[in-house]
């Protein structure tokens, strides 16, 4: 299992999960037309790297982790920098009771690979979603298992896109469209291996 408490403090450090928070921020962009009247909440926020791209974009973000060590990290990065739209909340969707404020945008950045019931946490998405939300879904492709390298158990080996799609729709989405926003580059066993990073979106009905 991995532990994310110890990786926190050197997470911001790796360029490769910066450039990718980079990314996947200007696909979000591309693809809907942000607003500062907005409130939005990212699950599985870690250190924030995605909403610190995102943060004059909405009106209010919720960040939202599991882990503690991550959000000490990122409580300290919203400190520092002096921003007001951010507030952080320990949080794990499928056992905790859900946030009572709805929001206009939920968004994750590869998370959903490490929620063993998925079905639960996009029944969970749905509620946080005030009428006709979006949900924003970052994660893998479907890949043979290469990915994690460091002895990772609790992971789905990402997800096909069709499947995920019939997923999406049967927990009442519609609109659901999917699109290329990364694509993760590393070296296993010697060889050079591409994992493509899908942008999924939905909208609540």
């Amino acid at each position: 299992m991995t532990n994310f408490d110890e990786r926190a403090k050197a997470w911001d450090s790796d360029p490769k999960k910066v450039k990718r928070a980079f990314d996947v921020a200007n696909a979000i962009r591309e693809l809907i037309p942000l607003s500062r009247e907005m409130t939005a909440f990212e699950y599985g926020c870690g250190t924030g790297l995605l909403s610190f791209e995102l943060k004059d974009e909405f009106r209010q973000i919720t960040l939202a982790d599991t882990s503690q060590g991550m959000l000490e990290v990122l409580k300290e990065k919203i400190s520092v920098s002096g921003v007001t739209n951010m507030n952080t909340l320990r949080l794990d969707l499928i056992i905790d009771p859900i946030p009572a404020e709805k929001f206009n945008i939920t968004y994750s950045l590869l998370t959903l690979h490490h929620i063993h019931d998925v079905h639960s946490i996009l029944r969970k998405f749905h509620e946080l979603l005030l009428p006709h939300g979006i949900l924003l879904i970052a994660d893998l492709d479907k890949e043979d298992g290469s990915f994690h390298t460091d002895e990772t158990e609790d992971v789905h080996k990402g997800f096909s896109r069709s499947e995920l799609h019939t997923w999406v729709e049967e927990t009442g989405f519609e609109d659901v469209r999917f699109s290329t926003a990364h694509v993760i580059r590393k070296e296993i066993a010697g060889i050079e291996k591409e994992f493509p990073v899908f942008l999924l979106h939905a909208k609540k009905v």
